[in-house]
């Protein structure tokens, strides 16, 4: 699950990591007293960002023609106008792909001066089964692009997870990073709060991108988190009732938020055949092999290894709703499932329904003849796959004609 930035960062900052002073707003209504309260309180400069689960939200341009989600204002004023033009406009990033999405809130905070830019995350390294500490000099760029051009750049620090981030390892990757004097004890400080956060929160990924040196009020330079990214385990949340009460479900897919209804793992591609498949590996192939065929995938569904007659019926349901399908391939091999159960599934979709697509179905395992019977005394029009290279040809096949 995702959040949003004004949410990792709270999360970050009830760990002692420090962000900038700010508030969330959802109506233009609330900008002039959230921005005249920093102004107050000693602020130059204020910021207005838009609140969306997409990255490159600053180089993002809104359909209405305004550029950049991300806006420094110098007066009230300006900030209530970058209100009222960002709030309900969709914003289009290179991670929203060209349908964008709709700002429904705006996080408003001080903006001091930056003096040097700096990235941080904290992560699992599938590889060691550690958590990995990531950090680099270039802040403020995608990851991606540093590690492909100047990897030496990126710092990795890996961590014992039965003793946790050693007071050593966090002053490592400050020195690392250049930081120098009273900026190093910052720094580790800083460091140990995001690990904690990544840790206690069950989290996949927090990112800090930029992690800023400042000027503070004072004059002096802090360290403070000017931005934050984090995905938690969906496995995890029955144990963070107060992190799953910031789900936002308007930045999720509909298809995806009715199919977390019925315990179903979907996610819409941009195919036109669709798969109901049982477990995540053979979803994979199922999907490899329709396109080794000339198919395009419309979906992964894995209905898991138990699923019952309602949740097959529901995920046929979820399929029908989306308007690119053209024909629909099932493919089950019953180990814990059984056959027959989802072959009655099958049936009572396509009668609840009033299906007209090609629909192929193709059984192995568990109770499989059982199944067979029951789809072929069903009356209906299915076609049948003897293997999923068959299943996969005769599905493709399907659409030409």
């Amino acid at each position: 699950m995702n959040i949003h930035e004004f949410q990792a960062k709270q999360l970050l900052a009830r760990r002692g990591v420090a962000i900038p002073t700010g508030s969330d707003i959802t109506t233009p209504e609330a900008a002039p007293a959230i921005a005249q309260q920093l102004f107050a309180a000693g602020a130059k400069r204020v910021v207005v960002k838009s609140q969306i689960h997409a990255g490159g939200r600053g180089k993002g341009t809104f359909t209405n023609g305004l550029q950049g989600g991300v806006k420094v204002c110098a007066t009230t004023e300006e900030a209530v106008q970058r209100a009222q033009a960002m709030l309900g406009q969709v914003l289009v990033t290179k991670q929203t792909g060209p349908a964008g999405r709709r700002v429904n809130r705006l996080l408003i905070e001080t903006a001091l001066p930056i003096k040097k830019e700096l990235y941080l995350a904290v992560l699992l390294d599938r590889v060691t089964s550690r958590p990995v500490i990531m950090a680099s000099t270039e802040g403020g760029m995608d990851i991606e692009e540093v590690a492909a051009k100047t990897p030496e750049k990126i710092v990795k620090e890996s961590v014992d997870p039965a003793v946790g981030l050693m007071p050593f390892q966090a002053r490592r990757i400050a020195v690392a990073l250049g930081l120098r004097g009273d900026l190093i004890a910052a720094a580790a400080k800083l460091l140990a709060g995001v690990y904690r956060t990544w840790l206690e929160c069950d989290a996949s990924l927090v990112e800090i991108n930029p992690l800023c040196i400042v000027e503070g009020p004072d004059g002096k330079d802090i360290i403070l988190a000017l931005d934050a990214k984090a995905g938690l385990d969906d496995n995890a949340l029955f144990r963070h009732k107060e992190i799953l009460a910031m789900r936002d479900l308007a930045e999720e897919s509909p298809l995806e938020v009715e199919a977390s209804k019925f315990a179903l793992n979907y996610i819409k591609l941009d195919g036109n055949i669709a798969c109901l498949v049982n477990g995540a590996g053979l979803a994979m192939a199922t999907m490899d092999i329709i396109k080794h065929y000339g198919g395009d995938p419309a979906n992964f569904l894995d209905v898991g290894g138990g699923a019952s007659v309602e949740q097959v019926t529901a995920a046929f349901k979820i399929i029908m709703k989306d308007p690119n399908v053209k024909a629909i391939l099932v493919n089950i091999f019953g180990g814990i499932m059984d056959c027959n159960v989802i072959a009655t599934g099958i049936v009572a979709a396509v009668k609840e329904t009033g299906l007209k697509l090609p629909l192929v179905v193709r059984l192995e395992g568990n109770n499989v003849v059982a199944g067979k019977q029951t789809l072929a005394n069903s009356g209906l029009t299915i076609i049948s796959g003897d293997s999923m290279a068959d299943a996969a040809q005769k599905v493709v096949k399907a659409i030409a004609g």
